[in-house]
């Protein structure tokens, strides 16, 4: 059965899609790749969130030191971020499908956990969790985002942010069981568990993704009353001009600055993650409030991603992300102070604070790259501003072990919060790339084409 649709060209060249609906394409609702995506996120959370709280006890059962344990995490994040660009340019050339990417990152990830609960061996250790784990969170991270991106592009920040929060607050429950629940004894069936448990689950999701057309619009809409100055959130969020190519995305300046702002809060909030926990324990502060302060870390920062997404259709995106960053900033010395006082419940409030701040730069980023480049080159845009996390995993993990010990949790927070103000004033110089705010939208060639 044929299709139609139309391809209309705005006066800054510009091209959009439209006629096919989401039914049309894959046969259901474009919102299953609002769920799907955000099951597969939740599921590979584990890695990243819940390592603070394994790791206590995989170094008794296998003898490692705490810079071992958080040089696995930074060399996992490493690969997980650094993924991101190859990926989306194997994509983008249609080498390889979102399916394929899906299911491949589904072994990798099952494989990093089985490594880990049966062997003890540090390099195996590095080749299965930190490699291969880190390679298909990765996949799994890249793919989904830039899904949501894709079938979303009139409605992008607060579905991107609720993708994007499945990665912090799905990892809840795995908290609390390797704060409660997780032993010597019984340490290699939970990790098999876990597992499977994203084999399952990642796979299964990943087997439904398909990708839109390039230039896809939604059939409801039109691209340019939408992009009118009319619309009030494209006035804080006007579209991208045109499509840029990576290369082209660099020339700007704008994509490298999102880099070294991304190179430094990403670091930041590692560390938060990796280290709240570890300094909840030192401040002498129990069980209970150790997982829950881990436990609001991973569901603020998740739900804060989702809020801040849908803040930003209405602040601006930029305006946002210079908001978060400070607050993050803010939270760092929050915490600090906190514990060093023994003050739980301020070490609970800040606690709150920081997974806000600590995350929700993420969609924010996610929703900017498009909204400054255009969708069809997304994959590959935003793999290579993802791709910050790879200096940032080292720093927030095993850099930051290491000036804990030289330099003590006071030493370590207060240089965090430092440095995330350092982002958010560098914020403040994000401008989009040749936009200009009057511009003429009306259509400069019209077509009307078929397809079966």
């Amino acid at each position: 059965m044929a299709t139609s649709f139309k391809q209309i060209t705005d006066s800054n060249g510009r091209v959009y899609r439209v006629g096919e609906t989401p039914e049309d394409l894959m046969g259901r609702s474009r919102a299953w790749m609002v769920f799907l995506p955000w099951l597969a996120m939740m599921a590979v959370s584990v890695f990243e969130y819940g390592w603070g709280a394994a790791e206590e006890t995989l170094e008794q059962v296998h003898g490692w030191s705490l810079n071992d344990a958080f040089w696995l995490a930074s060399v996992w994040a490493v690969f997980q971020a650094g993924v991101a660009f190859p990926a989306g340019r194997l994509r983008e050339k249609g080498i390889v499908t979102a399916r394929t990417a899906m299911v491949a990152g589904a072994i990798c990830s099952g494989a990093g956990y089985f490594t880990i609960a049966h062997s003890g061996n540090l390099v195996l250790a590095f080749i299965g969790y930190s490699v291969l784990g880190g390679i298909g969170a990765g996949l799994v991270y890249a793919t989904c985002i830039n899904m949501v991106g894709k079938w979303y592009p009139d409605k992008r920040g607060a579905r991107t942010g609720f993708v994007n929060g499945g990665f912090a607050y799905g990892t809840v429950p795995f908290i609390f069981v390797f704060s409660y629940v997780f032993t010597p004894d019984n340490f290699t069936l939970v990790l098999d568990l876990v597992g499977f448990y994203m084999l399952v689950v990642v796979g299964v999701s990943g087997l439904l993704f398909r990708d839109p057309p390039k230039n896809w619009w939604p059939a409801g809409v039109d691209p340019l009353t939408w992009n009118s100055g009319e619309n009030k959130t494209l006035a804080k969020n006007p579209p991208a001009v045109r499509q840029f190519t990576p290369m082209e995305a660099v020339r700007t300046g704008m994509l490298p600055l999102m880099w070294v702002c991304l190179v430094i809060i990403g670091g930041v909030s590692l560390f938060g993650i990796n280290f709240q926990v570890p300094f909840a324990k030192v401040s002498g502060f129990g069980p209970f409030i150790v997982a829950s302060s881990a436990g609001v870390l991973a569901v603020v920062n998740g739900v804060g991603r989702g809020l801040c997404g849908w803040l930003s259709d209405k602040l601006g995106r930029r305006q946002t992300l210079t908001l978060v960053l400070f607050v993050a900033a803010v939270a760092q010395f929050g915490v600090l102070y906190a514990g060093n006082t023994g003050n739980l419940w301020l070490f609970m409030v800040f606690a709150f604070i920081n997974g806000f701040g600590g995350g929700a730069f993420y969609p924010l980023f996610a929703a900017l790259v498009p909204d400054y480049f255009g969708e069809n080159n997304n994959a590959s845009n935003y793999g290579l501003v993802y791709s910050a996390k790879l200096v940032g995993g080292i720093g927030g993990g095993g850099l930051a072990a290491g000036v804990v010990t030289a330099w003590g949790y006071t030493g370590a927070y207060v240089l965090a919060g430092c440095i995330a103000l350092v982002s958010a004033v560098l914020t403040l110089f994000l401008k989009q790339p040749g936009h200009a705010r009057n511009a003429d939208t009306r259509p400069s060639t019209v077509g009307e084409l078929a397809v079966s």
